[in-house]
């Protein structure tokens, strides 16, 4: 038998390992497919022999409440608000708990499942598959996606009676979790330290961009409105993602005289209409295209014709140790970065980024004007960048780690 036919026969063997294997994911900070890891988590999964089954809500371009994609069975549930205070945010946890619990019912009758997938944030996704585990011996594998009490305490700024109960939320999701897969090395720490989670059972599966999905498009120099260079920034607009802060980079960029540059702002979120208004109250309002939230041929078109990418996350306990997808597909397109010095952040971007002053705007402005004069500069970060994520970060190389760790959930068991 040649090496080639020895593969075929392993990968049977793995398809046929995993064929009953049956996984039902729940999450419910985005729709899918554009959870981007999320939906590589769910097609390799598929692809590997298993059965997968989604539940998620509904969002602007994903309103069908059941379709089949990829494979991938995917639910979704309505979510008739965005929160944005304490008592929104219990009211909207509290409409998606309902809606997750309705549609995993149904997949269990319909399809049936071997283990619940979840994804926080909330970290309440583990009544659910407490539920199944201590009813129907079900497995629960937890993918910690966010450090709930850290964006509490970033959304709010104060550590009171519901940061606690974050606190015991997390550890209640660790206690009964047969496997966790964390983000980034800083997350593992926090599920071994706070969360009591047997070292052993905490796997690190990085949010890797999918290299057949992030890529680089033709430039459309419309989108600089007539100026030389163009800046992009991709994320969600809320009030840890330091919009504010950039709107005032802009400011300090137009005060040093240089009306060469336009940003473009890729995205959607709570604080969406505040910044709007900075925008126009900082006089920045016709250097800045906030284009909402866009398909991916609109997003990689932008940021493939943007020559610096940004990343203004506010530096806090959360931004520090987590890893920003924003951050990586900009590698992957061979963008140079500026952002603010956050542990995860450097770690991803290493030479392929500069980092400016926590919360100095204008140094972060400097750093943007410092990239937009040095073209070789650019070029340099770019291909670093770049090299890294094909290298090191791609989700190729995260793939063999979630099968590695949904092995370790069915042997466990087993």
């Amino acid at each position: 038998m040649n090496l080639l036919s020895l593969r075929r026969g392993c990968s049977a063997k793995a398809r046929e390992r995993s064929a009953q294997r049956r996984v039902l994911i729940i999450v419910e900070n985005l729709p899918v497919p554009f959870d981007r890891r999320v939906w590589s988590e769910a097609t390799s999964l598929r692809a590997a022999g298993y059965d997968v089954s989604v539940i998620c809500p509904k969002g602007k371009g994903a309103r069908k409440g059941y379709e089949v994609v990829d494979g991938v069975h995917i639910y979704r549930h309505p979510m008739p608000f965005e929160a944005r205070g304490p008592i929104g945010y219990l009211l909207e946890y509290s409409t998606a708990l309902f809606w997750e619990f309705v549609l995993s019912i149904r997949v269990f009758v319909t399809r049936g499942f071997d283990a619940v997938h979840a994804c926080n944030p909330p970290d309440l996704l583990f009544l659910i598959a407490g539920f199944y585990k201590f009813a129907f011996g079900k497995r629960f594998i937890f993918d910690h996606h966010d450090i709930s009490p850290e964006l509490y305490e970033a959304k709010f700024s104060r550590r009171n009676t519901l940061w606690r109960l974050l606190v015991m939320l997390e550890r209640a999701t660790f206690s009964i979790a047969d496997v966790s897969i964390a983000t980034n090395a800083s997350y593992r720490q926090i599920a071994i330290e706070r969360g009591h989670m047997d070292p052993s059972k905490v796997h690190i599966v990085r949010s890797g961009p999918r290299l057949d999905h992030v890529k680089t498009m033709p430039s459309d120099q419309a989108w600089k409105k007539g100026r030389q260079f163009l800046v992009g920034y991709v994320g969600v607009i809320g009030a840890q993602e330091g919009l504010d802060l950039l709107m005032r980079s802009v400011k300090h960029v137009l005060e040093k005289g240089r009306r060469d540059l336009q940003f473009a702002i890729v995205g959607d979120g709570p604080t969406l209409g505040d910044i709007k208004a900075l925008a126009q109250d900082l006089g920045v309002a016709d250097f800045v295209t906030f284009v909402g939230r866009a398909d991916d041929s609109t997003l990689f078109t932008i940021l493939s014709t943007a020559d610096v990418c940004v990343n203004p996350d506010r530096p806090n306990a959360m931004n520090d140790k987590s890893t920003m997808n924003k951050i990586l597909e900009y590698m992957a397109l061979g963008k140079p970065i500026v952002q603010y010095d956050l542990t995860e952040g450097r770690f991803s971007a290493q030479g392929a980024s500069l980092y400016a002053r926590n919360e100095d705007p204008i140094d972060f402005a400097e750093k943007i004007l410092e990239l937009l004069n040095d073209p070789n500069a650019r070029a340099r970060m770019g291909e670093l960048g770049r090299a890294r994520v094909l290298e090191e970060l791609a989700w190729s190389h995260e793939e063999p780690k979630l099968l590695q760790a949904y092995d370790m959930l069915f042997e466990r068991h087993a």
